[in-house]
């Protein structure tokens, strides 16, 4: 009874989390899913994003702005990735790794040090794990799923226009795309710097979450990502079929997920093992549609061949 009491006193804890790695899975998922790219900027651009906001924050800097500006920092790294792959043909996941090889020096002259910290007694702050728990506007849960839900509505109505469209249309068949007459390496870049802003902006609540921005807080961000979508596709897949709701199960996806590691570290798990944990959710699941496909398979083959044999 008292893991399940430690579980449950966690789980505010464990819910704004995910709500936060939400909007950075939902990043992820522009690329992964929407435009088809292998995109790892985000390890790099999710550091970036908490890093600028810390530093405009301690320097003064009005927070929402500081949001913004770390959002729009996000957008210059997707943009040097997208150049990167289609001005200079280099390949979209060799692009991203050298993107984010690049923002780690980048971050750390942005901080000055590997981490800065932001004490929310001190500092005006948008969220703080310190309010997870309190029933006010400035807890987390409220916070950030108001702006989760804002965010998931603009970038439905952004997907139905024409550019959105045609971004959609680009990573579901580049060749027809091209055919009619769509700029496909413009998508490309649009859709990847779409994606990297949303990664910086969830940095940026997670680093205030957090109270602070460390050069290595993105590390793993990939990782986390995809588990995200492919938990949310996997167990919602079936029942949203519209693409907000899709979107929505992404970010339920990080919920679940973070409510897992928490569930696995209240029952005693070494925390050292958790980037072990999440690559294995990530593996196990990216292997159930092909378990799926293959059982399929195999059974029409068995009915075929019994079918034969009568």
């Amino acid at each position: 009874m008292e893991i399940f009491s430690q579980l449950f006193n966690a789980l505010p804890g464990s819910i704004s989390q995910g709500l936060i790695w939400g909007i950075m899975a939902i990043g992820v998922y522009i690329t992964y899913r929407i435009l088809d790219v292998a995109d790892l900027t985000v390890d790099g651009s999710f550091a970036t994003g908490g890093a600028v906001a810390v530093m405009l924050i301690l320097n003064g800097c009005n927070l929402w702005l500081a949001m913004l500006v770390a959002f729009i920092a996000g957008l210059l790294a997707g943009a040097i990735t997208g150049l990167l792959h289609t001005f200079m043909g280099i390949p979209a996941i060799l692009a991203g790794i050298l993107t984010q090889l690049s923002l780690y020096s980048i971050n750390l002259k942005i901080m000055g040090k590997a981490n800065q910290s932001v004490n929310v007694n001190q500092t005006e702050l948008l969220v703080s794990l310190r309010w997870v728990k309190e029933f006010a506007f400035h807890n987390p849960l409220i916070t950030v799923g108001l702006v989760l839900a804002i965010m998931i509505a603009a970038l439905y109505w952004f997907f139905g226009t024409e550019m959105g469209c045609a971004l959609r249309a680009t990573g579901s068949n580049l060749n027809m795309s091209r055919a009619q007459g769509i700029n496909t390496n413009f998508n490309k870049v649009l859709g990847i710097m779409l994606s990297n802003g949303l990664v910086a902006f969830s940095g940026a609540f997670l680093a205030q979450y957090q109270g602070f921005a460390d050069v290595k807080m993105g590390q793993g961000a990939i990782v986390i990502g995809l588990a995200a979508v492919i938990i949310g596709e996997a167990l919602f897949g079936k029942i949203f079929k519209n693409f907000a709701l899709r979107l929505l199960s992404v970010a339920f996806g990080s919920i679940i997920y973070y409510i897992v590691i928490q569930a696995v570290i209240t029952m005693g798990l070494d925390a050292n093992l958790l980037k072990l944990l999440s690559a294995a959710i990530v593996a196990i699941f990216l292997a159930v549609p092909y378990w799926k496909k293959q059982y399929s398979q195999n059974h029409i083959r068995k009915v075929k061949g019994g079918s034969k044999n009568a």
